[in-house]
């Protein structure tokens, strides 16, 4: 699921139409182009008419969405003859997988450009998306990523809101509901309650917070976004500060200390992981998990399991926060690669517009994305979607995705799974003060190194 010096045009009144997504689950758009690459270095911009003869390679971001893709790609091959492939990294890999595959002499034609390092690092591989036929079907701008001279580098194909999963069911059985549920004081109480009954009641109040690779992002990502939402003091970041102030770790804490101190796993079990979250909810092992909209459809697929899940804001004890709403925004943003033929850019737009336009297509994508930001795509159907609209709609705020700013990403969360491990192993004020130092000092420290 970044590094930072350009005009991001993500501002919080934009985010709040949406919604919602997300990280992928990955986090990792951003890495250096390859060095030497040996694919075509055409220029040009996108034809916007004719048939196409060339081919699609799209590589894919989001693991959960594979099977689905195969299956358009296979009916959009069928229809038109085009090729369309379809590589889909593994969770946590998309910078290493993007870097090789785009030294390759038939490099992928559809790529990631998700957050501000993304664009910084990749912009010279991009087509500039301004006025193409893919971009004029969108509904909204607000998902766009540009660069600093106004090249629009890649587009939102989805949005994602992330939260606190909740499973309504399990908390009804525990002798609670969601109404009780307003703040930080509330969900703490419930949570400690279930969590000191976890033997007669069966089941636990969060999942496990495993710290590895396959988890680790929940927290030194989303969870982060406490942090980084409320520094920003209501003024949306448009680029990433050069320091943070850390003054909002506090609220950060309450909401890190009450997961893992009443879950599935002893905290001290978390930084090897294996422990499997997202089978943990939806085999009615736990009633929270902090998750994401993704886990709607797709392999995760919490629909079957547990079809009336909803989700909670990351409520951490912050004054007002009886009227915060879920967090919003994307990491899953289109761009064409401007150094493949002309014919590959022709058939990888074409592809696209259909994509987004034809009934069934759309359909298929939608409901394992969630929600795509486009005039004719399908309507959504992800309740945990509809629970974020529904918050805005009740005059709560979104908390925007302030943690696509973190600067160096790979590096700095780094540095913050190792203080939060010696913390998860013995949480005395010492090793808090590390991941404060983690976080803050670590900012400084990687926003230097990128700029």
């Amino acid at each position: 699921m970044s590094k930072k010096l350009f005009a991001l045009v993500l501002s919080l009144s934009m985010v709040m139409t949406m919604l919602l997504a997300g990280c992928s689950t990955q986090n990792d758009n951003a890495s250096t182009p390859p060095e030497g690459s040996d694919a075509p270095t055409t220029e040009s911009t996108a034809p916007t008419g004719g048939d196409a003869e060339g081919r699609v390679y799209w590589l894919n971001f989001k693991p959960e969405s594979d099977q689905v893709l195969n299956d358009v790609a296979k009916m959009y091959t069928e229809k038109t003859g085009v090729p369309v492939k379809i590589v889909t990294a593994a969770s946590g890999t998309y910078s290493q997988t993007l870097n090789a595959e785009m030294s390759k002499s038939e490099a992928p034609t559809i790529f990631n450009v998700g957050n501000a390092a993304g664009v910084r690092d990749w912009t010279d591989y991009a087509l500039d998306l301004n006025g193409t036929p893919i971009a004029n079907e969108l509904n909204t701008d607000a998902y766009n990523l540009y660069d600093e001279t106004g090249k629009l580098v890649s587009i939102g194909y989805c949005y994602e809101c992330f939260g606190i999963i909740v499973n309504p069911d399990l908390l009804e059985q525990a002798g609670h509901s969601l109404d009780e549920i307003k703040n930080f004081e509330t969900l703490k109480a419930v949570v400690e309650d279930i969590h000191s009954r976890a033997g007669e009641l069966g089941f636990d109040a969060f999942t496990s917070c495993d710290m590895d690779g396959s988890s680790s992002w929940r927290f030194t990502g989303h969870l982060a976004n406490v942090e980084y939402y409320y520094e920003q003091e209501g003024a949306p970041w448009t680029e990433a500060p050069a320091t943070l102030s850390g003054k909002y770790m506090e609220y950060f804490k309450n909401l890190y200390d009450l997961c893992i101190n009443n879950s599935l796993s002893d905290p001290k079990d978390l930084s090897v992981g294996g422990h499997d979250p997202d089978n943990e909810f939806k085999s009615g092992k736990a009633v929270f998990q902090p998750q994401g909209s993704w886990t709607y459809g797709g392999d995760t697929n919490y629909v079957g399991s547990v079809p009336n899940a909803t989700m909670i804001p990351y409520y951490c004890g912050m004054e007002g926060e009886e009227k915060a709403g879920l967090n919003c925004g994307t990491e899953n943003c289109w761009a064409i690669n401007s150094k493949v033929s002309e014919a590959d850019q022709q058939a990888t737009m074409e592809f696209m517009v259909w994509c987004v336009t034809d009934p069934e297509a759309s359909r298929m994508l939608v409901d394992t994305f969630g929600v795509m930001p486009y005039k004719n795509a399908a309507e959504s159907t992800n309740s945990f979607l509809a629970a974020a609209n529904e918050y805005s709609n009740n005059g709560c705020y979104v908390m925007n995705w302030a943690f696509n700013y973190q600067p160096n990403v790979d590096e700095l969360r780094a540095g913050m799974v190792s203080a939060l491990n010696a913390y998860n192993a013995d949480q005395s004020d010492a090793n808090w003060e590390s991941v404060c130092t983690a976080f803050v000092d670590g900012w400084a420290a990687q926003y230097a190194a990128v700029n």
